[in-house]
Order: C-alpha cells, then sequence, then structure tokens
C-alpha cells in the first residue's frame, strides 16, 4: 500500500528544499555584478580595531563601485554591512539558520536566508570578485580554506583572496610555509593564492591589479 503520510524532513524531500534555497538565492542576488564577500569573526565589538577596519574597508569599495556580501550576523559581518550602508551601497546579508539563532544585522539592504551551508557558500562564490579576510576563527578559517583550495583546484575563476592584517595570520602562514610547503604538500605558485595587506587602500591595489600581468 502506498504511503499517505509524507516526511517532509526524509531525503528525497529535503532535495526540494536543496533546490528552493539555490532558487530563491540566485533570483535575489542576479542583479549583483561587482561585490565583495567579507569574513571574520562574529564575536568582535565596535571597539574593535578590527571591527573599524571592516567598516572602514566595506566604505572604500562600495565608493569605488561594490556591493557588500557578508554571512549577515554579529562582529566583522555587520561592521562591513554597516560601512556599506553608510556608504549608500549594496549591503547583502546571506545568514544562516543554526541551532543558536543568528540574527541578521541592522544595516542590510538585502537579507537571503539559507538552511545549508553549501548553498550559502555557492552564492558567495558566485557573486564575489574577491573574497576579503578579517581575522576569526573556526569558521573564518573554514571560509577562507574553501576559497583557496576552490581557486587551487580550478572549481571557481581565480581572484584576489585578500586577508586582513598580517600579524594576525603571521602564525598560519609559518605553518603553511615550514610544514605544508616544505613537505611539498604544496607547489609555491599555491602561496600566489592569497595576499596580506593592512589597509582598505592596499586591498583595493590588489584588486585592481589583479590579473594584469
Amino acid at each position: 500500500m502506498a504511503k499517505t503520510n509524507r516526511d517532509f524532513t526524509s531525503d528525497p524531500w529535503r532535495v526540494f528544499r536543496i533546490m528552493s534555497e539555490f532558487v530563491d538565492g540566485f533570483e535575489e542576488l542576479s542583479d549583483i555584478h561587482k561585490a565583495v564577500s567579507v569574513f571574520g569573526s562574529s564575536r568582535v565589538k565596535p571597539e574593535n580595531p578590527y571591527y573599524r577596519l571592516a567598516q572602514k574597508t566595506a566604505g572604500a569599495f562600495v565608493r569605488s563601485g561594490y556591493a557588500i556580501i557578508t554571512g549577515a550576523g554579529p562582529g566583522i559581518m555587520e561592521a562591513a554591512n554597516k560601512g556599506a550602508k553608510e556608504a549608500n551601497g549594496e549591503s547583502v546579508g546571506l545568514n544562516i539558520l543554526i541551532p543558536t539563532k543568528q540574527k541578521p544585522n541592522k544595516y542590510l539592504t538585502r537579507l537571503v536566508e539559507f538552511k545549508y551551508f553549501f548553498c550559502r557558500r555557492v552564492m558567495f562564490a558566485k557573486y564575489s570578485q574577491a573574497f576579503l579576510i578579517f581575522p576569526g576563527g573556526y569558521g573564518t578559517l573554514d571560509e577562507f580554506m574553501e576559497a583557496i583550495t576552490l581557486i587551487q583546484t580550478g572549481k571557481i575563476q581565480p581572484r584576489p583572496v585578500i586577508l586582513f592584517k598580517k600579524k594576525y595570520w603571521e602564525g598560519l602562514l609559518g605553518w603553511i610555509k615550514g610544514t605544508l610547503l616544505k613537505n611539498k604538500m604544496l607547489a609555491p605558485k599555491h602561496l600566489d593564492i592569497f595576499h596580506l595587506v593592512e589597509t582598505p587602500e592596499e586591498a583595493l591595489k590588489v584588486i585592481n591589479e589583479y590579473g594584469r600581468g
């Protein structure tokens, strides 16, 4: 006998939820043609120098014609959205629905919500001309590593991956060079995928010069 009670949490029905997230994301963001994604810690407060740097950087990029895309949450995400909105730019938030609910920040001009991380990640990759990585924790490391892996493997077109604040990242980069590169887990050219900067002006210069050579 055919089953009459549909289980909308089963895997076949989950496929439709995934499809709907892709459709909603593509429809909502289809008019965004020049944007950068900003990643960083959700823990930093407005008085933190990294917060102020992200806010300033977003404003500088908006004035250079870019929309700003973040994960919609607090901390660095809020700072970037705030800087974008204050500069009268497009301030996009791709919010993730997780058990410890993340409340979208108040500086968004448009919001798209996702249940699945991988659907959300596709939107970041599809609509960004560059990835701006500010100091952060596990989530930021994950976003950084996924970005450089997608570029390394040719799954997305090369684009700048920019790390802000050299001192913050020096331990990680020392390990990459001293362990991964030393043991031939990477080719030297793979270190060229990302760039280190201190200021918004340096980041803009990286993007403006990217690909000219």
